[in-house]
């Protein structure tokens, strides 16, 4: 009975006590490995079709920095956390090794953007080059017989995996604004 009572309290719920919520279990409980790392993909994607869509040199340069920075920790939280767990349980050396070429070839583009900026005549082609470089590994990672389905499929622990790797995000989030803000 009193579930019954908590949930209709719930149903009367107004929507902003709602969304509250809703965000509370995403910090109780982390999204498992495989999710962070898709989450991570959405909100690149989203920035870099904003790139592609803006005709201001401040607005593009702001994009670019977000970019950047997300790419350089989420390419450190695989690289350190989930690329070495994903080799250990299912002992994919190819998927592993091609995705750690992919991330070296986006890291040596990423470091030119930072580089540069709006009055570089290339960052813009940089920035779409990127772009595109990241659009290939995400399928190959997202694909049916990808890295994360075979992660899925393995005895990978990915909610365990998911903590790690988002306490780890976060650390690293938090020493990269720290740095920014010091500019």
């Amino acid at each position: 009975m009193q579930h019954t009572g908590r949930s209709s309290s719930r149903a009367s719920s107004s929507p902003k006590a709602k969304a509250s919520r809703s965000t509370k279990p995403s910090r109780s409980k982390p999204a498992d490995a495989v999710a962070l790392l898709k989450a991570d993909h959405r909100q690149v994607e989203e920035w870099f079709e904003q790139f592609e869509k803006s005709r201001s040199d401040g607005k593009k340069a702001d994009l670019a920095r977000r970019i950047c920075r997300a790419l350089r920790v989420h390419t450190t939280i695989e690289e350190e956390i989930f690329y070495p767990a994903f080799l250990e349980a299912t002992g994919d050396e190819d998927i592993h090794h091609e995705a750690e070429v992919e991330h070296a070839g986006a890291k040596n583009l990423i470091a030119q953007i930072e580089k540069s900026g709006p009055n570089d005549d290339y960052f813009d082609a940089k920035v779409k080059v990127l772009s595109e470089m990241i659009k290939h590994h995400v399928k190959e990672e997202e694909q049916r017989d990808g890295m994360f389905a075979k992660a899925k499929a393995s005895d990978m622990d990915l909610e365990a995996l998911g903590e790690r790797m988002q306490e780890r995000k976060d650390e690293l989030e938090n020493a990269s604004n720290g740095k920014a803000a010091a500019q």
